[in-house]
């Protein structure tokens, strides 16, 4: 079992970076995954798209196919996303644009919002209304939102019930991902997904 978590925010040392960590050292606490992949979209230096990309240039094949490989070979993905201007970040619109019908396709995704004050809501109505059409992702009928994220996740003991209440979920969601990761490999696998003939969704 391979997990991708995707960071989604702009900012160098982001709490949506913080938070990516902590996920990924729950789900190894857990035993939920051999392996993880964590893609940090400040860091990652990946542009805008582009056409070359459905043309094969030579650029994309360097800046985009290191991360399409390791993306293809995850059996679901856990997305962390910061609300920007109640939206989320460009970057990771950008990262939707750039996966093809292979790299989240019929895999599933846990959503996690985070934000600095009280909301934290809009990305994951965002991500829920688009993004899926051509990838084919699959979102969980859960998700999470991290409120007040500069005062989360900071100790090994949760600082009031709030957040005590929060990590049991955030650890009961990651244990559903992985139980609908070994569902959906099982349609993947099953030899009815036709991408020739189907390339894009309506």
């Amino acid at each position: 079992m391979k997990i991708g978590i995707i960071s989604g925010s702009h900012r160098i040392n982001s709490q949506s970076m913080r938070i990516a960590c902590w996920i990924e050292k729950r789900l190894t606490a857990l035993a939920l995954t051999q392996r993880n992949y964590t893609l940090e979209l400040a860091t990652a230096n990946i542009p805008l798209w582009d056409e070359g990309l459905w043309n094969g240039d030579e650029k994309w094949k360097g800046i985009w196919g290191k991360h399409s490989q390791e993306l293809i070979s995850c059996d679901s993905f856990v997305f962390v996303a910061p609300e920007y201007g109640g939206m989320v970040p460009p970057a990771l619109k950008n990262f939707f644009l750039l996966c093809s019908n292979q790299e989240l396709a019929h895999k599933p995704a846990l959503i996690v919002g985070v934000s600095a004050g009280r909301s934290g809501s809009y990305p994951i109505v965002e991500l829920r209304s688009s993004g899926y059409k051509n990838t084919r992702i699959c979102y969980l009928p859960d998700h999470m939102i991290i409120r007040d994220a500069e005062k989360m996740f900071l100790n090994d003991e949760p600082r009031d019930n709030f957040e005590a209440s929060d990590r049991a979920r955030l650890d009961y969601f990651l244990r559903v991902l992985k139980e609908y990761a070994k569902a959906l490999s099982t349609v993947r696998a099953s030899g009815i997904i036709d991408v020739k003939n189907f390339p894009n969704g309506l």
